[in-house]
């Protein structure tokens, strides 16, 4: 089994591994964009950053663990910091775990063969690394994967069913999404930008837990395991203090691509002409703003009867259509367009306020290219344009 995000979502490929009760393993590859931040302006540019690729090992359907990328045994040490555990295995010990199918779940099992860690301290670590990894992926939009039925990732300390993690992590990620834009990603550093307001406003306790963790160098995933919370949990809790501008998330220069300077403006040029149709003129500045960062020209149109006409002459290479319009539904702009030949083969990309299979139904029927569910992210937005717009 392997294809698009954009054809079948993660949720779906999870619930048919764990009906089919399925041993093997899923990899799923995708890019993601990050904010270049620069120091004292309010501008943000966006780039592409690097390929991001996880792996889910199933055995009869469950979980048995998950691994991000190619795995730095950094996810394992930052878990271990919360439980006080000092011992490492040797240098030598290490090497040797390059060569297995999943080196994290074999370090983890050398700690605990060698009585480094308990049982119950690899379980719970387990656990947390299962769930992170099961947040970003159900986060995802777009993307490829591959799922090979083969033996499974062995031994087996425990198993996890598919169809109780989904609907917690599934909840947690609607709610990460109205954290945005303060909270983007937890890949994010934490810095504390106005240290008297936090002095003058808040305990001495407090205060001192910001200090030691908004170093910006621990990023809010690490603070997660550190404190060995969910990642909700540790956004939801400094939520107030960002919003206050007391704290600051950037992102670190390793997490951001690098940038041929002397090509960025060649790139701006020409990247495509881009009408958003929709009556709410909040969203339509929002995806206004992310697009033309992004050097696209961006062209935003209010009224759905009125835009019937523009669109023709702006001859757009992608079009972004609201469903719900108070003067004309989505679906009756997209089926109106694709009768004419002049936009039979522009991609036309439904926004929908419902994350529902009928709305994708109806959209799909009156010619609709894809859709995107609000609230969406910049990255969301900018790798659906990106992915049509390059094609």
């Amino acid at each position: 089994m392997q294809g698009n995000l954009n054809e079948i979502d993660i949720c779906s490929i999870l619930q048919l591994i764990e009906l089919g009760q399925r041993t093997g393993q899923l990899w799923v590859e995708a890019h993601s964009y990050y904010h270049n931040n620069k120091s004292g302006t309010d501008k943000a540019s966006k780039y592409p950053a690097r390929q991001q690729s996880w792996f889910v090992f199933f055995l009869n359907g469950q979980i048995i663990y998950c691994q991000q990328g190619e795995s730095s045994l950094s996810r394992i040490s930052d878990y271990l910091h919360h439980y006080r555990v000092e011992m490492r295995l040797a240098d030598k010990q290490i090497a040797s775990l390059s060569s297995t199918d999943a080196p994290e779940y074999a370090y983890l099992w050398a700690l605990l063969e060698q009585n480094i860690i308990s049982p119950k301290i690899a379980a719970s670590i387990i656990q947390g690394l299962v769930h992170e990894t099961l947040f970003d992926l159900l986060s995802l939009h777009q993307g490829n994967f591959i799922f090979r039925q083969g033996a499974a990732l062995a031994p087996q300390l425990n198993t996890f069913e598919i169809a109780r993690f989904v609907t917690k992590i599934t909840r947690q990620v609607q709610e990460w999404k109205q954290l945005y834009p303060h909270i983007q990603s937890p890949e994010q550093l934490l810095v504390l930008s106005d240290k008297v307001h936090t002095h003058s406003s808040l305990p001495a306790a407090t205060v001192n837990k910001l200090q030691h963790w908004a170093d910006g160098k621990t990023s809010l995933r690490q603070l997660a395991r550190y404190l060995n919370r969910d990642i909700l949990t540790v956004a939801k809790a400094i939520y107030p203090y960002v919003q206050q501008s007391w704290l600051q998330l950037v992102y670190s220069p390793t997490n951001q691509p690098e940038i041929n300077t002397d090509n960025s403006e060649l790139n701006k040029k020409n990247r495509g002409r881009i009408v958003c149709i929709d009556d709410a003129i909040a969203i339509g500045e929002t995806i206004n703003s992310i697009l033309q960062a992004q050097g696209y020209e961006a062209i935003v149109l209010t009224n759905p009867l009125e835009a019937m006409g523009l669109v023709f002459q702006l001859k757009p290479d992608l079009i972004l259509c609201d469903i719900a319009m108070s003067e004309l539904e989505g679906y009756e702009v997209c089926a109106m367009l694709r009768h004419s030949t002049a936009f039979r083969l522009t991609p036309i990309i439904m926004l929908t306020g419902k994350d529902g299979f009928i709305d994708r139904v109806k959209a799909s029927m009156v010619g609709a290219t894809d859709y995107l569910t609000k609230p969406f992210t910049d990255n969301e937005l900018l790798m659906l344009v990106g992915k049509y717009i390059n094609n």
